[in-house]
């Protein structure tokens, strides 16, 4: 089991800059792959980023690449998201999430996520 907990939410400008966390308690996290999803407003939950366990892949949505950074602490149990350059359009609320296999490279599919945090709220005012 794993369970997640996001932190780093609240409300920036466009430009602006914001540090999503996510703590993460269970013995298998440190190898499984994590990714950050977002979901705003009568839209369904979008991929975002995506790391391996050993955090040497990565991977981004178009929307966000060059502007935010996933990485990891496994001394901390703890997935980053540092967002930088903010738009509106990046409003949503921001969840992390664990693969439901181990070692596995990175995914875009939410389907392929077993554990899911509770998700923080992020208002990117124009």
């Amino acid at each position: 089991q794993v369970q997640l907990v996001e932190s780093g939410g609240g409300l920036a400008q466009a430009g602006g800059s914001l540090r999503l966390s996510c703590v993460a308690s269970g013995r298998t996290f440190s190898n499984r792959a994590m990714g950050w999803f977002r979901q705003a407003p009568g839209r369904e939950r979008d991929f975002v980023a995506s790391m391996t366990a050993s955090g040497r892949r990565t991977d981004y949505a178009d929307s966000v690449k060059g502007r935010f950074t996933i990485s990891r602490d496994k001394a901390k149990n703890t997935v980053f998201l540092q967002m930088n350059s903010l738009k509106p359009e990046d409003t949503a609320v921001y969840y992390c999430a664990a693969h439901r296999l181990l070692y596995s490279g990175t995914s875009s599919t939410s389907l392929d996520y077993e554990y899911w945090g509770q998700g923080t709220q992020v208002t990117v005012s124009s």
